[in-house]
């Protein structure tokens, strides 16, 4: 028997005719006493009543229905009913399942504007599909977002239940202290609150995949963007709110913030993997990604300072239309929080208020000589930020150092450059360094010091001259009264420091936390280098393409492993500037007058006054000769040489028992370039050694009292 749906009348006679037959064949088997069978029968009758009232359904009946049920109106009324939703499904979160209708019913309202675009058989009918489907599941997910904001409030009880009242169990513990971490109360309270979490997830996952518009919606797809919208907002918060610093306050507020701060964060991830299993989603990969996301979008913002051309929302990598990370407004200088902490490190340890010392890696006040601040600021950044955080700091460094550069040469070729006195002054000092290196050639040893000797005569005229070269480069700092050069060579040292410690703390957290990708690093790293000297070598061995982004992918690992050295790193690109090296010369000896050597703590200033921290005027100079030609460098060492045999040869014919303050400070900058380059000790080329007994001792260690060896060595 078959029905058809065309002959209406024909077809509901035979439904009934079925019907019957099925009460009879109950009756006349005596099918009572089998209850699945009635069953199966009572089931059968109910779908064959409901295709007799379907059958009779009217066109017209059809047709008005679907005016009735047109949503098209509702495109713009739908969302003043939003909040009723949302109130509906915090109370009853099976109440989605009733929206589901709702939202289907919403798909409708895409009829009317494709309309004409299907009637005219357009290309765009794809496209503007596309557009109109991706607005409607726009407002699901917006409806439904109150369960992910539902389960973050329960979460946020989580938090504070988990960091202040559950104290954590140890891996041994006495069966007497058993009843004292029990903690039934919060304990009771957690599991409850994450019963209404997992009550909230499964009244999601119980709307089943829908075809929205065009656009199929997975339920668990949606409770995950919208587990990372909230997570992603409540984490930006926190740490907008909690890396404010009062630049007044004292002691600095950057270790007790940083501490709150860690734990905060500690909090949110674990409690956050507490869950994972309840709402069955990745908690830790989510975690990763969206803190990450967080970081590297702020860094990028603050960073933005620097560029030209902005990277604008719509064109970073790391902003996101359905999971977006808020922006807020600045509350000084910095745009973000990672621009807030940078300046707050670089405030506090300021070469003009603090001493570096490098073997205890601590900060120390000038005038009140109480430790500042020390490497473990480094670690509570990690604990706090992550590897992240301590990458996207060092990144922005790197941002800051390029812009007091990009200065320095700027000031270099407006002050000096064309100054008609200033340049007369370095081409004499020029020529007469030049005659004396060419003087020095086939010479015995006391013939050389016979000849620096006259150079000798001409250090007080080049005392003098440096009054007039630097009279056009004070300015700009007249708060502290310290001349450009001196600012500028201290702060690029200072943050150079700063990376150095950032480096150090990630590469120990790659060593420990994942020792085989350290060590793949390290390997890939040393047998691309050693390729490249291959390839040097021997120009028809290959060498990385153009195309080829090896290299490139490579740095980010190496710089996230802190497996680099941020010394040798060419921040900016440099032209041939006359008579640099002996700028940087004159610069360097005018400052030893101001600095004394101490066997315990090195090199300082003499008075806290003169503001000078010797760390960073090293690494402020190496790195400023670093971005320039090698040549450059060996120019500088052999004027330092220069500089020292000449004050060493008066001393010794005016029998001056005392080694001179400034020749001190001239062997201590050598001692610290070659440290800090890893510049070969022994000679390759162009070394000159000189022995002078004196009756001091020597400032270096292992070398024998009454005798210090000088000598110069550098590498082309």
């Amino acid at each position: 028997m078959s029905l058809n749906y065309d002959d209406s009348t024909a077809a509901g006679r035979k439904t009934v005719q079925l019907i019957q037959a099925l009460e009879e064949v109950q009756e006349f088997h005596q099918l009572e006493s089998n209850l699945q069978v009635c069953q199966f029968l009572a089931d059968t009758r109910k779908f064959l009543h409901q295709m007799i009232r379907t059958i009779n359904i009217k066109e017209e009946v059809l047709i008005t229905m679907q005016i009735v049920g047109d949503l098209s109106y509702a495109w713009q009324l739908i969302d003043s009913f939003t909040s009723i939703m949302q109130d509906s499904i915090r109370v009853s979160p099976s109440m989605v399942t009733k929206l589901r209708a709702t939202f289907l019913k919403l798909a409708s309202a895409l009829d009317l504007p494709l309309l004409r675009i299907n009637q005219a058989n357009s290309p765009d009918l794809l496209s503007v599909s596309q557009y109109y489907s991706g607005e409607l599941v726009s407002y699901v997910r917006k409806v439904l977002q109150i369960i992910p904001e539902s389960m973050f409030t329960s979460l946020l009880k989580i938090i504070k239940l988990q960091t202040h009242d559950i104290i954590e169990v140890p891996t041994r513990l006495d069966k007497d202290k058993l009843r004292d971490y029990a903690q039934l109360g919060p304990r009771y309270e957690v599991a409850k609150l994450t019963h209404a979490i997992s009550i909230f997830t499964e009244g999601i996952l119980m709307m089943k995949t829908t075809l929205v518009g065009i656009i199929k919606v997975d339920p668990k797809q949606l409770l995950e963007d919208g587990i990372r919208k909230e997570l992603v907002k409540r984490v930006a918060l926190a740490l907008h709110r909690g890396l404010i610093f009062n630049p007044r306050a004292k002691p600095s507020e950057l270790m007790p913030k940083l501490k709150e701060m860690a734990a905060t964060m500690d909090g949110f991830h674990r409690s956050f993997e507490y869950i994972q299993d309840y709402v069955n989603i990745y908690g830790l990969k989510i975690w990763q990604e969206e803190v990450s996301r967080i970081i590297n979008y702020n860094v990028e913002q603050e960073c933005n300072n620097f560029l030209r051309t902005k990277i604008q929302d719509w064109q970073s990598i790391y902003q996101s239309t359905h999971i977006p990370i808020p922006k807020f407004t600045p509350v000084d200088e910095s745009v973000t929080f990672i621009g807030r902490l940078c300046r707050e490190i670089l405030r506090i340890t300021d070469p003009k208020i603090t001493c570096y010392i490098d073997q205890m890696n601590t900060w120390y006040d000038i005038k009140t000589h109480q430790e500042v601040t020390n490497s473990r600021l480094f670690s509570e950044i990690q604990d706090t930020l992550g590897t992240f955080g301590l990458n996207g700091l060092d990144r922005l460094l790197c941002f800051m150092i390029v812009k007091e550069l990009q200065n320095f040469l700027s000031m270099f070729q407006k002050n000096i450059l064309r100054d008609r006195r200033d340049m007369e002054v370095l081409e004499h000092v020029q020529e007469r360094a030049t005659e004396l290196v060419k003087s020095l050639e086939g010479k015995s040893c006391e013939e050389q010091l016979r000849e620096l000797g006259v150079f000798s005569k001409e250090k007080r005229m080049l005392r003098e001259y440096l009054t007039t070269l630097y009279n056009s480069l004070k300015g700009g700092c007249s708060q502290y009264n310290t001349p450009p050069f001196l600012c500028l060579c201290q702060q690029v040292g200072q943050m150079q420091i700063l990376r150095r410690q950032i480096t150090n703390e990630l590469n120990y957290s790659c060593r420990f936390d994942s020792k085989h990708l350290a060590a793949a690093l390290e390997n890939l790293n040393k047998a691309i280098l050693a390729d490249i000297e291959a390839h040097y070598q021997n120009p028809l061995l290959p060498y990385p393409k153009e195309d080829n982004t090896l290299l490139y992918e490579i740095t980010a690992y190496l710089e996230a492993a802190g497996i680099h050295n941020p010394l040798n790193k060419i921040y900016i690109t440099t032209k041939r500037l006359p008579y640099f090296p002996t700028i940087n010369f004159l610069f360097l000896i005018s400052q030893f007058p101001k600095l004394q050597y101490n066997r315990n703590l090195g090199v300082v200033c003499k008075r806290p006054a003169d503001q000078i921290d010797w760390l960073p005027l090293v690494l402020g100079l190496l790195t400023l000769l670093k971005q320039f030609h090698s040549r450059y460098t060996e120019q500088f060492l052999a004027l330092i040489g220069q500089f020292i045999r000449s004050t060493m040869e008066q001393c010794t014919s005016q029998k001056i028992p005392e080694m001179p303050a400034d020749v001190v400070g001239a062997l201590m900058f050598l001692e610290d370039y070659i440290r800090y380059t890893k510049l070969p000790r022994k000679v390759r080329k162009n070394s000159i050694s000189l022995n002078v007994p004196l009756n001091t001792p020597s400032i270096f260690p292992g070398k024998r009292s009454g005798e210090c060896v000088l000598s110069l060595h550098y590498s082309q």
